[in-house]
């Protein structure tokens, strides 16, 4: 089959597809990816926890640097996906390749100078990420080899977004589930079998995300994918890259301050001592393996919103919003009912400490109420994305670590104490939520107008 021929097939399944069907298909595999890397968080969580629960806690601020890394890795990988979506939707597959470029060789780039800055101001940088003095040898250990693939895992998270836009998420799944399963094997052999401790655990990630980004490339050298890397394509018009930014800033605001929130999270916790910082690292760490049901859903929705947006099938983008609405919560509510029940004895599987339990569990039931609320934020702030309405998208992203949190996490521990470090996150969803809903519910009705317009030929704009 030519290149001309699987673009036309692309473009017949992202545009006549049943959208249940089409998002369902998408969503799958990266829920699935999702759960596998949030599995693979958990198991860090598990196996560290074996250690001490300053070793519990040193999981909680490397969990910023992760963040860091995702920021830069979304940004460049949702910002050049969204683009390149809608240049498929419109039939333009050189922009594709251009775009996929820049955004791929700027990762490495980029992954190469936090390298670098980590590396030669660790101790610093792991206080400044929450760490205590009894905690920073455990956290420096664990972030040491993750700082080393830096580039490795920001150019993976641009290649996996890649793959999504092209609406290929099976191929996405598989450089992910790959490495996130190979982690999971490597924690106890390198932990405990090789007597490597906290450090054993940094260097399973380091390696198995080494192996990712192997499986993913292979993808794009095979021509597996419409888009293509070549350094002679990266573009050299300042305006193409800063279209990469602007549709990437959302991510890099969503996740950048996940960092901080999660960097001031440490803070707050650590005042009352090892105990409060792991145990809101489990909390969080659990979340973090919920909520990747709902945004693997979502992410399932945005190649099929850019694609059909840049193709001008308007009523497509509406029905995919309000059927991934429908669909996150149903799964949502069926997996908080199964952790409410064992709410206790999950806690303790990752840390069996009765000062860790006392912190963990209250925040636990907290959020267990606010994450209900995840649909709306997760799909208000994915579909803006998707269809390139960068601002409101970035707004809606900063708002839930940003915005509503940031206040939140700097004023409630002193006026509640250590109830108010674990009510933030349950208050700033609930916020972000009533945020969100306007923004939303206006979006669909526009689309709806958009749709009539474009069904009489008379194209309208937002």
């Amino acid at each position: 089959m030519t290149q001309q021929d699987r673009t036309a097939v692309q473009y017949h399944k992202m545009t006549e597809t049943p959208i249940p069907r089409l998002i369902l298909s998408l969503a799958a595999p990266t829920i699935l990816s999702m759960l596998i890397t949030s599995i693979y968080n958990l198991a860090d969580t598990f196996f560290v926890g074996r250690i001490s629960t300053s070793a519990s806690g040193a999981v909680g601020v490397v969990s910023s640097l992760m963040a860091i890394i995702q920021a830069l890795g979304f940004m460049l990988g949702h910002g050049s996906g969204t683009i390149i979506s809608r240049r498929l939707g419109s039939q333009d597959t050189h922009a594709a390749t251009r775009f996929a470029s820049t955004s791929f060789f700027t990762a490495l780039a980029f992954g190469v100078v936090l390298a670098v800055a980590g590396l030669a101001t660790l101790l610093d940088f792991m206080m400044l990420l929450g760490s205590t003095e009894t905690i920073l040898p455990h956290a420096c250990a664990y972030a040491r080899p993750i700082l080393l693939a830096a580039p490795l895992m920001i150019s993976s998270l641009v290649m996996n977004n890649i793959l999504r836009y092209e609406g290929k998420a099976n191929l996405a799944m598989v450089g992910l589930v790959t490495g996130g399963l190979l982690n999971i094997a490597l924690d106890p052999l390198f932990m405990f079998g090789l007597g490597l401790g906290t450090a054993g655990a940094g260097i399973a990630t380091a390696l198995s995300q080494t192996i990712s980004f192997g499986i993913l490339l292979y993808m794009f050298l095979r021509g597996k994918t419409v888009s293509q890397f070549r350094l002679s394509a990266v573009t050299r018009e300042p305006r193409e890259f800063l279209q990469i930014l602007a549709g990437g800033a959302p991510s890099f605001g969503r996740q950048g301050l996940n960092s901080i929130g999660g960097m001031l999270l440490n803070l707050a916790a650590r005042s009352y001592g090892d105990a409060a910082v792991a145990g809101m690292s489990i909390v969080t760490r659990i979340f973090m393996f919920i909520l990747s049901v709902a945004i693997g859903v979502g992410q399932g929705l945005q190649p099929v919103a850019s694609f059909n947006y840049g193709a001008r099938k308007y009523h497509r983008v509406r029905q995919a919003a309000v059927f991934t609405l429908k669909a996150a919560f149903v799964l949502l509510v069926a997996l908080i009912a199964v952790c409410w029940w064992k709410d206790e004895a999950l806690i303790r599987l990752f840390r069996d400490d009765p000062e860790v339990t006392a912190v963990a569990l209250p925040a636990f039931r907290y959020q267990c109420f606010a994450v209900l609320l995840q649909p709306v934020i997760v799909v208000a702030n994915m579909t803006f994305q998707s269809v390139g309405k960068a601002g409101r998208a970035t707004f809606l992203a900063c708002c839930r670590q940003g915005v509503c949190f940031i206040p939140l996490i700097l004023v409630l521990p002193r006026v509640l104490g250590l109830v108010g470090v674990e009510l933030c996150q349950p208050i700033a969803d609930a916020l972000t939520f009533f945020i969100s809903l306007p923004f939303l519910l206006a979006f669909l009705r526009q689309l709806e107008q958009m749709d009539k317009a474009e069904a009489s030929h008379a194209p309208a704009q937002l």
